[in-house]
């Protein structure tokens, strides 16, 4: 069945419709529907990986990110994030920018643009990649949706890449749903001073392995 947007509403996904993402679809916890802007094409959930990582990232972070996920969505793999400010405003940018695709999974509804400062990086979404959400029209978010929002970061990817993150860091959520998934999870090594190489640190204890270049 091919799922339609209800009158007045924005345009979903079912989970029983044809077009729905089958990595997303094996979950147990998988969302019913899936609310979106911008272009829904079947390619861009064939090959995605996962970036997160610290909101107050360092320049050694974002340096990084952009070396690390330019040549991969050149490469045609669909980025994944969480629109949050910090290394996932930087990945979606620098996707972008490498003429690839990213998807952005929003703890809120997609008609509201969180954080807000970010309106132009959301428009630009609109024209070139995919923004989604499990939550209808303007929900707004709140603490619980975060953590909720990382399932369908690492639910829709193969793999996971952390870059940055604190001890306590949302991106450690996301790889802990990636390794419960069954899926890789990779991290970037920083410098032991700084305290967002800690998550990092935590994960290769963790058995995940190291990120030091894009092949």
């Amino acid at each position: 069945r091919m799922s339609t947007a209800e009158k007045g509403s924005d345009p979903f996904v079912a989970k029983d419709d044809a077009r729905y993402p089958e990595r997303l679809r094996q979950l147990a916890d998988a969302p019913p529907r899936l609310y979106y802007r911008g272009r829904w094409e079947a390619a861009l959930f064939a090959q995605c990986l996962a970036v997160v990582g610290a909101r107050r990232m360092t320049r050694y972070g974002a340096q990084v990110t952009e070396t690390l996920v330019a040549p991969i969505a050149a490469a045609g793999v669909t980025i994944v994030s969480g629109f949050m400010f910090g290394i996932d405003a930087v990945a979606h940018r620098a996707a972008l920018a490498a003429g690839g695709r990213t998807i952005a999974v929003m703890p809120c509804g997609i008609e509201r643009i969180h954080p807000a400062h970010q309106e132009a990086l959301y428009g630009e979404m609109l024209r070139e990649g995919l923004v989604l959400s499990e939550l209808p029209g303007a929900s707004a978010a709140a603490l619980w949706t975060f953590p909720r929002r990382n399932r369908i970061v690492a639910g829709l990817s193969q793999a996971t890449l952390v870059i940055e993150g604190a001890e306590e860091s949302g991106a450690l959520i996301t790889a802990a749903l990636a390794r419960r998934y069954g899926r890789r999870v990779f991290a970037v090594p920083g410098p032991v001073t700084s305290p967002v190489s800690l998550g990092p640190i935590q994960l290769f204890r963790g058995g995940a392995a190291v990120a030091a270049r894009a092949e």
